[in-house]
């Protein structure tokens, strides 16, 4: 027996217990801070520039031909204006805007496949060398012309149904974080509540443009291109409806 060499086997199990002492580092350093924090409220975040945190990206998209500004000479009303004096709606980088997030989305879907197939192939050999006078067959009581057939038969039943319903409906003021070539708007804000020892955290970012924008400076979610809306929270009762990490690590690693 050829025995392989046992470094071979050493280096196997090593991406596995890595991944398992970084998992046990994680989980350690994010219990020392639970413990840290038992019978204190979640902290709120600290008011920050977007632009300044990290992986952010400026958007970039398709631009059209920049097309110059045209202001009429000794006159008291600006094009697209819809205040006397100053167009009250956000334009600029660090401005606000009302977000108005009314999220309503419901589905129904149920799918249903079946599939039969069936199949018979009789094949008769009244003359195979003489088998079909044997004894022992004649015994048995086979014809000749049925000593070979095949029979088969598949069936497939597939059913699937979606239901879902989601409902959020809240405002949120966004800061406008960049100015697109076209005029378009770069919108991102984020609003923690907490409550007792829960924060609720909605986030909302997208891209807008400056005439959907109303006069009282909101602007429906709906009208928001590329819109990234997340609503959650943190803190104990979020803390106990998660799985404990090990069981996640475990639910990721079997294979069945």
């Amino acid at each position: 027996m050829r025995h392989l060499p046992r470094r071979r086997f050493l280096r196997q199990p090593l991406p596995l217990a890595a991944a398992l002492v970084a998992c046990a580092g994680l989980g350690a350093c994010n219990t020392v801070d639970r413990l840290s924090n038992v019978g204190a409220q979640p902290a709120l975040s600290a008011i920050e520039d977007p632009t300044a945190q990290a992986g952010y990206k400026p958007v970039r998209l398709p631009m059209p031909d920049v097309q110059p500004v045209s202001y009429a000479p000794n006159s008291l009303w600006r094009t697209g204006s819809r205040a006397f004096f100053k167009d009250q709606r956000a334009a600029r980088i660090g401005d606000l805007v009302t977000v108005k997030v009314n999220v309503t989305d419901q589905a129904n879907i149920s799918n249903e496949t079946k599939r039969s197939r069936s199949n018979t192939e009789n094949f008769g050999l009244p003359n195979v060398g003489g088998l079909e006078k044997n004894a022992a067959v004649l015994a048995a009581g086979v014809s000749p012309d049925k000593l070979l057939a095949a029979t088969s038969s598949s069936s497939n039943d597939g059913v699937g149904s979606v239901q879902r319903n989601e409902t959020v409906s809240t405002n949120v003021a966004a800061i406008v974080t960049q100015v697109l070539p076209n005029g378009n708007l770069v919108v991102e804000g984020k609003q923690e509540i907490r409550i007792n020892f829960e924060v609720r955290e909605l986030v909302v970012a997208g891209v807008v443009r400056p005439e959907d924008i109303e006069s009282d400076n909101t602007i429906e979610s709906t009208k928001i291109a590329q819109a990234r809306i997340a609503y959650g929270g943190r803190g104990q009762i979020t803390d106990v409806q998660q799985p404990r990490y090990g069981q996640q690590i475990v639910d990721i690693l079997l294979p069945f």
